[in-house]
């Protein structure tokens, strides 16, 4: 039997599990409901983790196979507390001969950019960047959770929204399309539902609000393109941050990668961004390239098992 190993992205909308046999060809790719960690509350995720992993072994028909490692890149983890809770949870369910965690940017950058130099931007329920100078000194960027920090992702734009449409339904704004989209995506009937609504929504039901944000602006609305015009700002500035502290400054030529659901290849948001990036970060060089956090995973498995990845 071939040895197989599993490569995890976590975030907080959906979890991917990619197995993969000893080169890093992938046999079958899983998705699953989200497992970003919070912190106390790692058993939560590690049981969405190890529900994904048991339905990527099935669909391989290897539920039998006890995988070499599960590289598991997750978000919520870049702290070392939750990093240790999530691990110790996962050695619990024994769903690997070995397990390594990191934080979900991190797999992701080793996907865009491998040993390499580069600024990796995440946006999708959350909003991270990670960036790896030339002489191979690490460095993050954002990525302080749903309360106090991850401007410009999904949850932070679903949040503004929310406000928005409160401000817009007392008067204190002028009329919005954004109350119509809002309503429609939070799947309620009048804007006094959406208090109940909001109090209970997870950061990743918030960002189930940022698609319809997005095509109110691309319709024409000014307070959507005003939500989005400062998430735009927001996440460049992520950019801006890591180019000075690992590239000297941001004219200095930097590779750079967009991931998140929020940066899919064509999305409004990284028309945007991209744009904005001329200007704020001149030497920027934009991969067009998908950026596949699970592959990412993959390569950490090998790596972990001492298997030279090309």
């Amino acid at each position: 039997m071939t040895m197989i190993v599993l490569g995890l992205d976590g975030g907080g909308s959906k979890t991917r599990v990619i197995v993969a046999d000893d080169t890093g060809a992938e046999i079958v790719s899983v998705e699953g409901p989200g497992s970003a960690v919070r912190p106390g509350r790692a058993e939560q995720s590690a049981d969405v983790i190890a529900a994904v992993v048991k339905d990527a072994l099935a669909a391989a028909d290897m539920s039998h196979v006890v995988p070499k490692v599960l590289c598991a890149g997750v978000a919520g983890v870049g702290r070392d507390p939750e990093r240790q809770a999530l691990w110790q949870a996962l050695v619990g369910r024994e769903l690997a001969e070995e397990v390594v965690v990191h934080a979900d940017a991190m797999v992701a950058l080793d996907d865009a950019f491998g040993d390499g130099p580069g600024v990796l931007l995440v946006a999708g329920t959350g909003s991270v960047a990670f960036g790896r100078s030339p002489a191979g000194t690490f460095a993050r960027c954002g990525g302080w959770g749903p309360v106090i920090g991850d401007e410009g992702s999904g949850a932070w734009i679903g949040r503004r929204a929310l406000s928005v449409v409160a401000a817009a339904s007392d008067g204190r704004e002028p009329e919005t399309a954004l109350v119509g989209a809002v309503l429609t995506a939070a799947q309620v009937n009048d804007v006094q539902e959406l208090v109940a609504w909001a109090a209970a929504a997870t950061p990743g039901a918030l960002a189930t609000l940022a698609p319809a944000v997005m095509s109110t602006a691309d319709a024409g609305d000014l307070r959507a393109n005003a939500i989005l015009s400062i998430a735009v700002e927001e996440l460049v500035l992520h950019v801006r941050t890591l180019a000075r502290r690992l590239f000297v400054d941001e004219r200095a030529a930097l590779p750079v990668a967009l991931a998140g659901g929020l940066l899919s290849r064509g999305s409004l948001l990284r028309k945007r961004v991209e744009h904005r990036l001329k200007s704020a970060v001149p030497g920027a060089q934009v991969r067009t390239e998908e950026v596949v956090p699970a592959r990412g995973a993959v390569r950490g498995a090998l790596r972990f098992l001492g298997v030279e990845v090309p």
